[in-house]
């Protein structure tokens, strides 16, 4: 496999291609930010707090432990726990184990299937820094076949 390491200026250039690129870029900076500052081994709840807090300081805003309905049949059946939500448009799921496995994509593609929102991002303040960039846009959500069969082949894989 061939690596090429981009300039900030066509990293920048790519991000702003992307669906809420710009905005992703920023939390993402603003992770490696708290994971240098904190570095690793406090509980996930720790960094919860300081991503939080370091969003807010640059005028983000910032929803914590959002609780989300999953609708079966037309009734709610359940609901979940967003870590955090950024300007309404991103859901951050944040992690603090030893890697970013496909159980943990699984649960952010399920949680962006269940809102209106398509971009998540999965934080991993683990040994070292790591995120993956997820988007699930609404057109998709409509056919939930395809859907359902996505994650449950990422289930399938660990």
């Amino acid at each position: 496999m061939e690596y090429q390491i981009l300039s900030t200026a066509k990293k920048k250039e790519i991000m702003s291609k992307l669906k809420h690129g710009d905005l992703t870029e920023k939390i993402i900076g603003t992770f490696y930010e708290v994971y240098n500052e904190l570095g690793f081994g406090f509980l996930e709840s720790v960094y919860e707090e300081a991503l939080k807090m370091a969003l807010e300081e640059k005028g983000f805003n910032v929803k914590q432990q959002v609780s989300i309905p999953v609708w079966f049949r037309g009734k709610q059946i359940g609901d979940f726990d967003a870590d955090l939500i950024v300007n309404e448009l991103v859901i951050l799921e944040l992690k603090a184990v030893r890697k970013i496995v496909n159980k943990h994509e699984a649960q952010l593609l399920n949680y962006l299937r269940a809102t209106k929102m398509e971009v998540g991002l999965l934080l991993n303040f683990g040994q070292s820094a790591e995120f993956k960039r997820l988007v699930f846009d609404n057109y998709r959500k409509k056919n939930q076949l395809n859907a359902k069969a996505m994650i449950a082949n990422l289930l399938e894989e660990d």
